[in-house]
């Protein structure tokens, strides 16, 4: 099995176009640039926590200029109701009849700032939305634009005024990404831009350009699926996710869902790095974010004051790597 050849890899050239894009406004953390796209195209969700002011909203807003599709963001605050996430329907009174007014989840790409500042009759409102990718109102179903990705803000727990999301919710994202404090580098280099006439956010909008439109996203998308798994990549992931239910530090393993966005997860990435067949080396890479927020440490592990990832890292380097 072979590398595919650039030029004949759409979706590696699609990853260079938005890198070379993005990187006009968007410094360092190269894990959360690369974990968006590969949900994208997966058709997953992504959760990041991280306080704020670390430019998870800049990236968004140009990933979504870069990839051609609609940008809205939801500012999550404690009296958020469901309907202002989802939309209503509103007296049209030339029809005399009620009318749906779509509410900002209607967009590709939406950013649900801070999400765990509101509680949990707010989180449902995006558990049909992100599983079906539908709202339903009033007993009628409105369908949402394709694609769709939800990526999701959220504060540390110990931030004052903040909700722990339900596990059925957390279940629903395909990673998990903890965004760090910049290195010294990128921290000048964001003073940098800054120093520009203009701000990054609204370069976004003047400088950047669309390098796909959505008939082509699609196609590539598509694409992904054709990326080959072989049968002890498949006993890999079932023995990863086993071991995460059989661990003593471990109140709760990952549930089935998440062998499944690993392996679709692993297969975009895989032809992101240029191969149209899965390897290890790309189960590993996304086994921590497919698991850190699916599991629950036991009271144990807690009290000795362990990590989910402490822990996570030790399950991973416990199961024996396919040959």
């Amino acid at each position: 099995m072979n590398e595919i050849p650039i030029e004949s890899n759409p979706i590696r050239q699609l990853y260079e176009r938005v890198s070379n894009q993005v990187r006009r406004v968007f410094v360092g953390q190269e894990a959360i640039f690369e974990g968006v796209l590969v949900a994208l195209l997966s058709g997953g969700h992504v959760l990041v926590e991280g306080v704020p002011g670390l430019g998870k909203t800049l990236l968004s807003r140009a990933m979504g200029k870069v990839l051609g599709c609609t940008f809205k963001r939801i500012q999550f605050t404690p009296d958020l109701m469901p309907s202002d996430i989802t939309g209503s329907h509103v007296f049209d009174e030339k029809s005399s009849d009620f009318k749906f007014h779509p509410g900002p989840i209607f967009s590709h790409i939406v950013l649900a700032d801070e999400i765990n500042r509101s509680p949990a009759k707010t989180h449902a409102a995006l558990l049909e939305v992100m599983q079906e990718r539908q709202v339903t109102v009033d007993g009628k179903r409105y369908k949402l634009p394709e694609p769709f990705l939800v990526v999701a803000t959220q504060n540390p727990l110990e931030t004052e005024g903040t909700y722990a999301l339900p596990e059925a919710q957390l279940d629903r994202f395909m990673f998990k990404f903890l965004i760090p404090y910049p290195d010294e580098s990128h921290e000048i280099e964001i003073l940098k831009h800054f120093l520009a006439p203009t701000s990054p956010i609204d370069r976004v909008d003047t400088e950047l350009k669309a390098v796909v439109n959505k008939e082509q996203l699609a196609a590539i998308r598509a694409m992904t699926t054709k990326v080959r798994v072989d049968a002890s990549i498949l006993g890999f992931v079932a023995k990863l996710v086993r071991k995460t239910r059989e661990w003593d530090d471990l109140y709760q393993g990952a549930s089935p869902r998440a062998g499944i966005t690993l392996i679709q997860g692993s297969r975009t990435l895989a032809a992101i790095r240029n191969r149209n067949f899965v390897v290890p080396d790309d189960i590993v890479d996304l086994a921590l974010p497919t698991f850190r927020h699916r599991v629950i440490l036991s009271p144990e592990a807690e009290v000795e004051g362990m990590s989910v990832d402490q822990v996570l890292g030790k399950v991973i380097a416990s199961v024996e790597v396919p040959r």
